[in-house]
């Protein structure tokens, strides 16, 4: 017999192979697996809509986890599942299994399971998981769609502005030598910074190079990471991007726990760690000590002087009326929508403005070394 096994090492494929008593004679490493790097969030979504559909169809949770092993292309995946699988058969609940893996599972992920497990709704659970992760990951998009174009293009300008320093402006330098006449101003600095640029260049890709590693390296202090946070908040038009698209993550992990019937203080602690800006977890923690101290969730978080003041009044209804996972509800939805309106706002005016930007940083050089030339021609 041949065929194909995922597995973490040769002795774990023995083993397997034993269970159906099969004898060894070859192994033979076709893929070596970096589980940690592979595993994406969409994987992790469609795998809890997998569970969902089979446990709502009635099968048992063991068997549903090899069907959906089986239904694996992505071998680190398989191997997730796989260890799943075994510590499910050696008697876990599903959801301690889970919190084996806290780098693949979060906080509201393992809540949402194990209070499933606990009503019986284990399929409608892992559905409402899916469900937010594939909300919040449509939300990362817009986000990213709305930052990383503009950066990029911009990127991309500044390269061949460099290139055009480097490479193209000295060989009308030599030319502009055999001038016998002043070179307008532009050109003069255009050729400063061109011999600059010549010179130092390596020295530039060195200090922007040190420059990501030192911010990558300050992110590791949350004094640092802290501050960043704040200073986006406070940006003329990223800064509202940033409060809406947090409050959005926040209501809408929350009206997720509320609707497991998790508790608020330890929905608030999920929805804390999913806003993904440290000034909001901050606040959020401030939300929490209130709440201990008997104060209702709209005051709590008026008191942060971070939520905006729609949100908190129907959070206030919320309460009042004992509709408070419907009113979390209305007000994700409502920030969604403000993310996309934001987005596409930010994005109208940012292609514009690059191509503005793009078309000075490029004309100007070109501009710089015809000059001379066009001088030559009025004077001849």
């Amino acid at each position: 017999m041949r065929g194909y096994l995922v597995a973490t090492s040769k002795r774990e494929v023995t083993a397997q192979l034993a269970e159906q008593q099969i004898k060894v004679t070859h192994i033979q490493r076709r893929q070596r697996l970096r589980m940690q790097q592979r595993i994406a969030a969409h994987d992790i979504m469609v795998f809890a809509r997998q569970m969902a559909t089979m446990i709502r169809a009635h099968i048992p949770l063991l068997q549903a986890l090899h069907a959906t092993l089986e239904s694996q292309k992505k071998p680190a995946m398989a191997t997730l599942i796989h260890q799943l699988a075994e510590s499910v058969a050696a008697g876990d609940e599903f959801a301690r299994a889970l919190g084996r893996h806290p780098r693949h599972f979060d906080t509201l992920f393992l809540n949402l399971v194990e209070a499933g497990e606990q009503s019986g709704r284990l399929a409608d659970m892992l559905e409402r998981i899916a469900h937010h992760q594939e909300k919040m990951a449509t939300l990362k998009q817009r986000i990213k769609k709305a930052l990383w174009y503009p950066l990029t293009v911009l990127f991309v300008g500044l390269s061949v502005t460099l290139l055009l320093l480097i490479k193209v402006v000295p060989e009308f330098e030599s030319m502009f030598q055999g001038l016998d006449a002043e070179l307008p101003w532009l050109t003069q600095f255009t050729v400063m910074l061109s011999t600059q640029a010549q010179l130092y260049w390596p020295l530039l890709l060195v200090a922007i190079a040190l420059a990501a590693f030192a911010i990558k390296l300050g992110l590791r202090s949350p004094r640092v990471a802290y501050a960043l946070d704040a200073w986006i908040l406070r940006l003329p038009c990223v800064g509202g991007l940033a409060q809406k698209a947090a409050v959005a993550r926040f209501a809408s992990t929350l009206a997720t726990t509320a609707a497991a019937g998790i508790p608020l203080t330890e929905g608030l602690r999920t929805a804390r760690g999913a806003t993904r800006n440290r000034v909001y977890v901050r606040a959020m923690t401030h939300v929490e000590e209130d709440i201990a101290s008997g104060q209702p969730l709209y005051t709590a978080m008026r008191l942060t002087n971070r939520f905006p003041v729609m949100a908190i009044q129907m959070i206030h209804i919320g309460e009042a009326s004992g509709a408070l996972e419907a009113l979390l509800g209305r007000v994700a939805d409502y920030y969604d929508k403000e993310v996309d309106t934001h987005v596409d706002t930010l994005t109208s005016l940012m292609e514009p403005l690059v191509i503005v930007v793009l078309g000075i940083l490029v004309g100007a050089v070109v501009l710089a070394m015809y000059l001379p030339i066009f001088h030559m021609g009025m004077a001849l």
